[in-house]
């Protein structure tokens, strides 16, 4: 570690000391200071910033940060491209937003955006409301555009500039950024900072392609900022933690949505209801799909019951990888304690005798169901999703990669979620059809 690390370092730790003081001897810690102290102290940004809010090394051309909301975006923006402008004097720069308000707002006079953080330096630049620019003192020009009018940066040049909230960027998002890149003329070293909550689109899809070439793809969490109260972090994960709605905006992740598939997130969200809100059950069934191999395939394994209403609930995955025969035995036979259940269900054509055995091995009495796949893994999950689509299945909490493979099982048959074979979902299709789709249920389903 070099002498400036160690430095570094040490002044962490401090900060790292005056945050946990109490708020009162905080303030009285910074009233000991000077101004010009306190100003200093602000304005060195890499003591204060998280690992993901600094910019990689090598100076790419496109540096994207790919993160759920809290995680510190905003400020890595400001702070990265006040640093710029302050250091290339009579530089032009685009702050691009999805709409001039967005940008105004949140990237120009937001309590994390570039006004806020060019004063904490010391640096005091004009604010030109009327025509959307910031001059510094350097000369440095920051110039304010939206994505929605693309002709606006056919021919403006730029050494620099931020983008945030490129998942929102409608129609023109694309010919925007286009013609952005074109009018990085404005000096050597020209870069870009993307800032965004991942949504699948066709421009993030291209700008996560350029920023992965470059190795200058951040990805984070709302959990990495360490600045973040914990009982808001809590309340968030209680309330959004598994969803596609939290695993985009809170967990950071880049959800599809492909083509011609099966479910999609919206009707999974739509069938969700909280774990604790599940009824009565008339009725519980542990589903496997058994393992082709000892090669690193999971061994699906879902749990889904019946109320008296004749309505379905997922009620557990508790699906293994990488496991030998007898481990996978032992984790059916711990679920079917852990629910209830009063049968288990195995493909018989896929190893259902095998299953049959294995689970007498783990010294498991419980009946084993064998069925018979006449068709393909489409065909037989077709009839669940109309259920889904009908309301007569929900989900009792989340479940989120059996919801990927779902989502990824094709109408064409084929299969383009997480891992070689939809093994989660074929056991959830196999649950359901025994609960919903045969005679054996108490309830009857009405209404398809």
């Amino acid at each position: 570690m070099t002498g400036t690390s160690y430095a570094v370092a040490a002044d962490r730790a401090l900060i790292a000391e005056l945050a946990m003081l109490p708020p009162d001897e905080q303030d009285r810690a910074l009233r000991r200071l000077t101004q010009d102290q306190r100003r200093e102290l602000l304005a060195r940004w890499p003591l204060w910033a998280h690992d993901g809010q600094l910019s990689p090394d090598g100076e790419p051309l496109v540096w994207l940060i790919l993160a759920g909301r809290g995680f510190g975006k905003t400020r890595a923006g400001s702070e990265w491209l006040t640093d710029v402008a302050a250091r290339a004097p009579g530089g032009r720069f685009a702050l691009v937003g999805a709409t001039i308000d967005d940008a105004r707002r949140v990237m120009v006079d937001g309590p994390a955006g570039v006004l806020a953080v060019a004063r904490s330096r010391g640096l005091e630049p004009r604010w030109w409301k009327t025509n959307g620019e910031l001059h510094f003192a350097n000369r440095a020009v920051m110039t304010v555009y939206s994505a929605s009018a693309p002709e606006l940066l056919r021919g403006p040049e730029h050494r620099a500039a931020w983008c945030d909230e490129i998942g929102k960027w409608g129609h023109g998002g694309e010919a925007a950024f286009s013609n952005l890149m074109l009018g990085l003329r404005g000096g050597e070293n020209a870069r870009v900072l993307v800032t965004t909550t991942p949504r699948r689109t066709p421009l993030v899809n291209q700008v996560v392609a350029l920023a992965k070439k470059a190795d200058a793809l951040t990805q984070g969490r709302t959990r990495d900022n360490p600045h973040l109260p914990a009982s808001f972090l809590a309340a968030m994960m209680e309330q959004y933690g598994g969803t596609r709605l939290g695993r985009q905006e809170l967990e950071g992740e880049l959800l599809d949505d492909h083509d011609g598939a099966l479910w999609s997130r919206d009707l999974i969200e739509a069938c969700r209801i909280a774990a604790g809100d599940r009824p009565e059950l008339v009725r519980v069934v542990v589903a496997v799909d058994p393992p082709a191999g000892l090669d690193g395939d999971a061994c699906g394994i879902i749990a889904a019951g019946l109320d008296e209403d004749g309505i379905g609930y997922v009620i557990e995955d508790a699906s293994v990888a990488g496991a030998s025969p007898a481990g996978w035995a032992a984790a059916v036979a711990a679920c079917v304690e852990r629910v209830g259940a009063d049968c288990v269900v195995a493909e018989k054509n896929q190893g259902g005798e095998m299953v049959r055995h294995v689970l007498m091995g783990a010294d498991m009495t419980l009946p084993v169901r064998l069925v018979h796949a006449s068709r393909g893994k489409s065909a037989r999950a077709e009839p669940v999703l109309h259920l889904y689509e009908a309301s007569k299945v929900r989900h009792a909490g989340t479940f989120p990669a059996l919801e990927d493979q779902l989502c990824g099982m094709l109408r064409t048959g084929g299969y383009a979620g997480p891992g070689r074979s939809p093994d989660r979902a074929d056991a959830l299709v196999w649950a359901v059809s025994e609960l919903l789709l045969t005679r054996r249920g108490k309830a009857r389903v009405r209404g398809l």
